[in-house]
């Protein structure tokens, strides 16, 4: 009721206010058409139809994606015509759209000094354009762009594809040393592109890399390239990089058989290489769920750990519920990831599984009321379990005017209208940047009136990340949701904390997997579901139908729950994942839910089974107006059968 009445609400204060662009507007076709030559390349229509401008909210559009056009040709850039659109679209997305083209076009033409000096017009630059800026300073002499991106080296691993060239020079130059290069090509051989590291070693001196055809065997047969190990194979550093590249990639499909093949040659490896190879071992066997992961990484020593095998220590001594361990393994990271709320609640249960329940309070304390996963949880330790928010103030008249009236905003709803969802998404982040929380609760709000359910969301967690619920759980589609749900027999404000993490509610979302729709159901699945509850002629297009696809879902989340036991915490992880995988993902023991969850293998479908709980009881509070315990909801799950 309360999400109705705020519905209400919102929908006489529009009747009160300027009308907003919402139906179809004269010159909407110009706009899709301009849209269409530039998708096209089509420069006679976007020049007919740019000399032709008109008050429509969206005319700039069209002589940006002339510019654009334009950028995109060998024909000199119209530096002049460039400049004045800046100058009349000033701090809007519009100007970024534009400098970003600019800046693409002059770094394909080598002009390196045009773009430093269109550079300092762009206000938020992505990852690409920060390593064209950094490449295009050493283009013109300044030589502090190495030494930044030497200092910054390991945080470049995951670079974008423009750092490549500037990478390559700060190795080739000796800005960096030949252990950083080595440091590149584990952590590319340790990942799932592990092609990216012939590359690397291109960059190490003359005489220090090894030949390609070994680094092809280690990739394609690693098992069979460390059987075939010369008995000198260590004597230099290439043979021995060459054998932990094929450890590496056997010990992520394999982690016992590749445990077996390094016992085998690990008298033969210095003190060094041992230990970075057992904290590879570990990473993937606690990944595996293996109890050895615990000692490989006590084994590993000192060695320098990634942020994953430092998180995936802590998750091993955990999946085994060696407190002492888990406490060590928290303490030892660094300060930043120590306060991160999973960390802080596992210390607090660490101290507490020792007695020491002064300090495990303290730290549940510290998170204790936040909405999240771990916040609902400590509040429980504490005794108190999540009860219904109370309502948020409304924005004020003043407020809501105010974004009413934002142009950005105008743009970004004129676009949302017109399906050009890519810009309007745009437009609206640009829009509600660096905003203060009531604009940022009206344009939820405004968000809300004009069915952008992802908008409101997002929109209102800016705004306070503690508050606004109304905002932040909706609940949309109640009227194809709710049958659904007694039909299946469902629990309502799960099915909702799927949804909202799925799709946030848009009904045209599409992964980049091809999962489709307010429940994000892959054709696949939905083909397997239409079969077994005897739907007829489905078709893949289906899925775009709220109808047909919350049908679909529920179904799908009802069969999964048969299946994994009528457990919420294994069900969402199979909804994600795939309900064998969370079968496989139990233990020989029980194991509580909540360890289950954050040990989970998968990052995606960690995050996601957290978010998805966390969200099933704000919504249960919501709908039901009674607190909630998350820990009930987590429960333990069961040992995975015998074999």
């Amino acid at each position: 009721m309360k999400f109705r009445l705020l519905a209400a609400c919102t929908l006489a204060l529009a009747l009160a206010l300027p009308p907003l662009v919402t139906a179809a507007q004269p010159g909407d076709d110009r706009i899709l058409a301009a849209r269409e030559a530039l998708r096209t390349g089509d420069r006679a229509t976007l020049e007919r139809l740019a000399g032709h401008s008109s008050p429509h909210v969206l005319d700039q559009y069209v002589q940006l994606w002339l510019l654009v056009n334009r950028l995109a040709r060998p024909d000199p850039a119209p530096v002049a015509e460039l400049e004045a659109f800046v100058a009349r679209n000033a701090d809007t997305v519009l100007a970024e759209r534009l400098h970003i083209a600019w800046l693409q076009r002059l770094a394909k033409d080598g002009d390196w000094h045009g773009f430093l000096r269109v550079y300092r017009g762009l206000r938020r630059p992505d990852a690409e354009m920060r390593c064209q800026h950094w490449h295009a300073r050493v283009m013109t002499g300044d030589l502090g762009a190495i030494e930044e991106v030497a200092a910054q080296w390991m945080g470049l691993i995951d670079s974008h594809a423009a750092c490549e060239p500037l990478l390559r020079h700060t190795a080739t130059s000796g800005a960096v040393d030949s252990d950083a290069v080595w440091w590149r090509f584990r952590r590319q051989i340790d990942s799932r592109s592990p092609e990216a590291s012939r590359a690397t070693l291109a960059w190490l001196p003359k005489g220090e890399a090894p030949p390609g055809a070994g680094l092809d065997q280690a990739l394609s047969a690693p098992a069979t390239y460390l059987d075939r190990l010369a008995p000198n194979f260590a004597v230099e550093r290439a043979g021995r990089e060459l054998a932990l590249a094929a450890l590496t990639r056997l010990a992520r499909s394999d982690v016992p058989a590749a445990h077996v093949r390094f016992a085998r040659i690990s008298d033969r490896l210095p003190h060094e290489d041992r230990a970075y190879a057992y904290s590879v071992l570990a990473l993937h066997g606690a990944q595996a769920r293996l109890p050895l992961a615990a000692d490989w990484f006590r084994a590993a020593g000192d060695t320098p750990l990634t942020p994953a095998q430092r998180a995936w220590r802590v998750r091993a001594a955990l999946r085994i519920e060696n407190w002492p361990m888990v406490r060590w393994a928290i303490e030892a990271l660094p300060e930043t990831e120590q306060r991160q709320p999973e960390w802080i609640y596992w210390l607090a249960r660490a101290h507490a599984a020792a007695g020491d329940g002064a300090a495990a309070q303290a730290l549940y304390g510290e998170i204790a009321g936040d909405p999240h996963f771990y916040g609902i949880l400590a509040g429980e330790e504490l005794g108190t379990p999540f009860a219904p928010p109370p309502s948020s103030p409304n924005p004020s008249a003043a407020e809501r005017e105010r974004v009413r009236g934002d142009a950005g905003l105008r743009r970004a709803l004129a676009l949302y209208r017109l399906d050009l969802r890519t810009e309007a998404l745009r437009e609206w982040v640009w829009a509600v940047r660096d905003r203060d929380s009531g604009f940022l609760v009206a344009a939820a709000e405004l968000a809300l009136e004009h069915g952008l359910y992802d908008r409101a969301i997002n929109t209102a967690e800016l705004a306070d990340a503690r508050a606004n619920f109304e905002l932040r759980f909706i609940t949309p589609f109640r009227d194809v949701i709710e049958p659904q749900v007694r039909r299946q027999g469902l629990d309502m404000a799960w099915v909702y904390g799927i949804m909202r993490q799925e799709s946030r509610f848009v009904v045209p979302a599409r992964s980049s997997a091809g999962a489709q729709g307010l429940m994000q159901v892959m054709p696949a699945t939905g083909r397997y579901v239409a079969g077994r509850i005897g739907m007829k002629g489905f078709q893949p297009r289906m899925l775009n139908d709220p109808d047909t696809n919350v049908l679909l879902g529920t179904s799908y989340m009802r069969l999964i729950l048969e299946e994994l036991d009528h457990h919420p915490v294994l069900a969402s992880a199979g909804y994600n994942a795939g309900p064998g995988r969370a079968r496989r993902w139990r233990d020989e023991r029980t194991l509580e839910g909540a360890i289950y969850a954050e040990t989970i293998p998968f990052d995606e479908t960690r995050d996601y089974v957290k978010k998805v709980l966390a969200n099933a009881v704000i919504y249960a509070a919501l709908l039901e107006n009674r607190p909630q315990s998350l820990k009930q909801r987590l429960g333990v799950i069961a040992p995975a059968p015998a074999r």
